[in-house]
């Protein structure tokens, strides 16, 4: 019998840097990244594919559908949603698998996997936040105001769906955290 492998899911306000933190755990472990689906343009530098798999609304609502998603949320008017068949492949195998998504989907995944390890990454401050999304050059202030909006809420709920709260104050220590739960003990 092969075992199980685990599923790790990551989520956070846009800006409290959990993308950062999982690039470099993903390059300090053999974790498999869930690469999501969403409706949204790329930004710079993302891949298709790779970053997610960039699709119309027409074709995303096919996969809701066709059932074909372990999750699915609309934030901030864009569509993102988690592919099953990659996952459940994975940790059949035994292979853990990390998934990146907005606190929606996790709440779905905690449904849909109840062994599910959920962790949230959070900044230190507002004030912390706003000032990341701001630096990042290339979000409208009316969307920073959404973001910050949205974040709100989902700190408001993190700790009641969450096993583990991550607050991303100094970087190295966050990658740490995040490192210890996935290589410690099963």
């Amino acid at each position: 019998m092969t075992a199980r492998g685990r599923l790790f899911v990551v989520s956070g306000p846009s800006g409290s840097g959990k993308s950062s933190i999982i690039s470099q755990v993903l390059s300090e472990t053999d974790v498999e990244f869930s690469v999501s689906a969403t409706t949204r343009l790329p930004r710079p530098g993302e891949v298709d594919g790779r970053h997610y798999h960039f699709m119309d609304r027409d074709e995303f609502k096919r996969m809701i559908e066709e059932g074909a998603l372990l999750e699915w949320a609309e934030y901030n008017n864009h569509l993102y949603g988690t592919p099953a068949a990659p996952i459940e492949r994975a940790n059949g195998e035994g292979r853990d698998v990390l998934l990146d998504i907005e606190i929606q989907g996790a709440r779905q995944v905690k449904q849909n996997r109840p062994d599910s390890i959920m962790v949230f990454v959070t900044p230190p401050s507002m004030e912390e936040l706003e000032r990341r999304l701001r630096n990042r050059g290339d979000t409208s202030d009316a969307d920073i105001e959404d973001r910050l909006e949205i974040a709100a809420g989902q700190l408001a709920v993190a700790d009641e769906l969450c096993d583990h709260i991550l607050v991303n104050d100094d970087f190295s220590e966050a990658v740490d955290e995040l490192l210890d739960l996935i290589t410690g003990p099963a």
